[in-house]
């Protein structure tokens, strides 16, 4: 069995040529939208969300074509909230993976269509392939992408956030935004590589997606110590931003180490939800342990 870095890097590799099949050409009418799309969507970013489906799949002997458009379609949905989010009605940033936001680069009215065209392209695979030999689970895969991603997940954590700006949240309130805002989608992404697979009872599943809601909640508190500590070069955005836009993160409410000892302690209550699982989860577990410990 390869190593970490090895299978990591391998199916990052592989997924960028599986977007690239799965997105529109450039060349298709209309061509700046097409254009504007890949641009978006490929050559940048960690891949978290695809790799965190792949691991789950995995754990569920889920055939890898199937969690190909599983993991598509949920990186699609978080390409798209990335665009919308760079635009000046929102964070109104310029940098993103290293390179100028979709807006920038082509326009504002280009920016919003593609975030649009991005989601439906999602639901669009979610229907279209086979991902499970029960249509009712896929079914339920559709549903779940719809709700993670929704005014009861991600967008409204977004809208929480954009509304949160210049106040001072408990702590109970910015994990509320962030269980939707971030986490919603990670949990997602998990859930949908595991129902590919073998059908696991409701407890193990319940388990998975405990194992998602303490790791997507350390994502965040990560990203909130990094962009206090790291440059801009190593993140690949503007760092500082959310301390120049005066929002609420971990680090103003806790200090840097409080925040680090909160992401540890998720980190090792989720390697418990996995307990279970034994050697099935050692991806999972290995995707644990990058979330929390890296550098970028």
């Amino acid at each position: 069995m390869p190593d970490f870095q090895a299978w990591t890097v391998g199916h990052q590799q592989r997924f960028e040529e599986v977007l690239r099949h799965l997105l529109p050409q450039a060349d298709i009418a209309p061509q700046r939208l097409h254009a504007a799309m890949r641009y978006s969507a490929l050559d940048g970013g960690k891949r978290v969300r695809p790799l965190l489906a792949f691991a789950a799949g995995e754990l569920a002997g889920a055939p890898l074509e199937r969690v190909n458009f599983a993991a598509a379609a949920v990186e699609l949905i978080h390409a798209y909230s990335l665009v919308h989010d760079d635009m000046p009605c929102m964070d109104d940033d310029v940098l993103r993976r290293g390179k100028p936001t979709c807006h920038v680069e082509y326009d504002e009215a280009t920016a919003l269509l593609v975030g649009d065209a991005l989601q439906s392209l999602a639901f669009q695979l979610l229907s279209e392939y086979t991902l499970s030999s029960d249509p009712t689970r896929q079914l339920k895969m559709v549903k779940l992408l719809a709700t993670a991603s929704g005014s009861r997940g991600m967008a409204g954590g977004q809208a929480f956030d954009l509304a949160s700006v210049g106040k001072r949240l408990d702590l109970s309130e910015l994990e509320f935004m962030h269980i939707h805002k971030t986490g919603a989608l990670i949990r997602a992404a998990i859930l949908l590589g595991a129902y590919c697979g073998d059908a696991l009872g409701q407890a193990q599943l319940d388990r998975l997606d405990h194992y998602g809601k303490c790791i997507g909640l350390a994502f965040q508190v990560v990203d909130d110590v990094l962009d206090a500590e790291a440059d801009t070069a190593t993140l690949g955005k503007t760092a500082g931003k959310d301390a120049d836009n005066d929002k609420p993160t971990y680090v103003t409410l806790l200090g840097v180490g409080a925040a680090r000892k909160m992401a540890d302690e998720l980190h090792q209550e989720a390697l418990s939800s996995l307990s279970e699982f034994g050697a099935r989860a050692r991806r999972l577990r290995e995707l644990a342990d990058f979330i929390v410990m890296r550098k970028y």
